[in-house]
């Protein structure tokens, strides 16, 4: 597979391990989704469960194919990569095969909201960001690099999870009044995505062995959490904004 490296970054030499670990941290500063205006409005318990029908809408068409990236970054890693596929395995089959699929509890959520998995389940209802989200997920999983892609979606996206859903789940139990069962999605992925980013973090690190690997790592995380925040913010702009 050919790396196409952007101009952009310019000429740097090898960071070291330190180094390379604050720099993509710092690639996330600033463009977390935690502070994205839909999360704020979350968070401030302004938010009404109509709204969060129609965010779940959106986050199945985002998370509900998030195996499906990962099988991709999975075909193009290396055999002798197995610390890289074995994470890719399980994270696959936690999103899928686990007790339960995480998409069936964000199912659970939604149509405690009021929406229908049939309304879920179909990608009239996502908005156009969300698709840009979801086509750019596909793009990078099955033509960047196995390790650009895991700093793209694990550590650019995935590893966010934890820091927004503990800024979410206490309004959703003191402010809106769901039950523990009906918010399961978000204490689950507390938990495991903090493990899964760490991971990805520790994959990236290990494997981006030159200098050209570090600097697209970097530019797809920065990338990557742009994504996401423009996702959250057009969330806010599309069904929040306009009932206020």
């Amino acid at each position: 597979m050919t790396l196409t490296i952007d101009n952009s970054t310019g000429t740097q030499g090898m960071l070291s391990r330190d180094e390379f670990r604050a720099a993509l941290e710092d690639a996330l500063k600033g463009r977390e989704a935690k502070n994205a205006s839909f999360s704020k409005a979350w968070a401030d318990g302004v938010l009404t469960r109509e709204h969060f029908a129609r965010w779940a809408e959106n986050h199945y068409h985002y998370v509900g194919p998030f195996a499906d990236y990962l099988g991709y970054i999975y075909g193009n890693t290396p055999d002798r990569f197995t610390d890289a596929k074995d994470f890719l395995l399980q994270n696959m089959y936690e999103e899928e095969l686990a007790d339960i699929r995480h998409t069936d509890l964000l199912i659970r959520f939604a149509e405690a909201c009021g929406t229908t998995r049939e309304r879920i389940e179909n990608p009239e209802n996502m908005n156009a960001v969300t698709r840009g989200l979801q086509a750019w997920c596909y793009a990078v999983a099955m033509r960047e690099h196995f390790v650009v892609a895991t700093a793209a979606l694990v550590v650019g996206l995935e590893s966010q999870v934890p820091s927004i859903y503990k800024k979410q789940i206490v309004p959703l139990r003191e402010t809106y009044k769901f039950s523990e069962d009906e918010i399961e999605f978000f204490d689950l992925h507390i938990t495991s995505d903090e493990v899964h980013g760490e991971r990805g973090y520790q994959i990236v690190l290990n494997h981006a062995d030159t200098p050209e690997l570090q600097q697209r790592c970097l530019q797809l995380v920065r990338w990557g959490a742009d994504m996401r925040f423009s996702y959250t913010k057009a969330l806010y702009d599309t069904y929040v904004a306009p009932s206020l």
